[in-house]
């Protein structure tokens, strides 16, 4: 992990031997070549409302996705095909040469901290507190309301927010308060709390912390996708 993706490709490849390069979350990082360049597009937010940071959520006009190979729409069931289409002409009309998949986000099943499974079944009714610090927190919230859970409540951080010691103590307080049969949290959430040390959730016996585990489903367009894929690494990895 670092904020200098140049310079961490180069230890990616000087030091530990990479021979391909995956970049999360990049395509604004110009100063690193890449083969292939895939961008997501929000179903539910697909373009910022059109402006940049700090007035909208663009990193860059509209017109740099003419650089972009692919584009995959995600949360695709969260709206209507009517929008969909007008995604896919806004897209189109951008770069018609764009190659376009749909997708969605599938729950698989509910984990723990010590990587205990809860079947999606076992969710139903469930009191649940959630919280999350992503960029669609709605869609998170909508996803457990959907699975059956009785949503009780939720604390909404920023995206990419570093959670602290108060944060773990604010959500299990308020989901103790509410009396809460389990605490949930994203994946990516999950990831970042696991990560640091000093946050040790294990020591929350009462309301376990756990986490929704989701798969990315394509609902169009996956084939085309693969193709480019194996494409544009054709002969460049040994």
């Amino acid at each position: 992990v670092n904020p200098n993706r140049l310079a961490a490709a180069h230890k990616a490849i000087s030091y530990f031997g990479a021979k391909m390069l995956v970049m999360d979350d990049g395509f604004q990082h110009r100063r690193l070549h890449r083969d292939l360049d895939i961008v997501t597009i929000d179903a539910m937010c697909p373009f910022g409302s059109g402006k940049m940071l700090p007035a909208g959520l663009l990193r860059e006009p509209l017109a740099a996705l003419k650089r972009a190979h692919a584009a995959v729409i995600t949360r695709s069931d969260q709206t209507t095909q009517t929008e969909l289409a007008q995604i896919e002409d806004k897209l189109k009309q951008t770069n018609p040469d764009l190659i376009i998949a749909r997708s969605i986000h599938t729950p698989l099943c509910v984990k723990s901290f010590r990587d205990n499974e809860i079947g999606l079944e076992e969710l139903k009714d469930k009191r649940v507190f959630a919280f999350c610090g992503i960029g669609n927190p709605d869609s998170f919230l909508d996803t457990l309301k959907r699975l059956g859970t009785n949503l009780l409540g939720s604390i909404i951080y920023n995206d990419h927010h570093r959670y602290s010691e108060n944060d773990i103590t604010d959500i299990y307080e308020q989901a103790v308060y509410l009396n809460a049969d389990l605490i949930l949290s994203t994946q990516k959430d999950w990831t970042k709390i696991i990560g640091n040390p000093k946050l040790n959730i294990a020591d929350y016996q009462d309301i376990p912390f756990a986490y929704l585990l989701i798969k990315l489903k394509f609902l169009s367009g996956e084939d085309k996708l693969k193709q480019l894929i194996e494409d544009a690494l054709a002969g460049k990895i040994t």
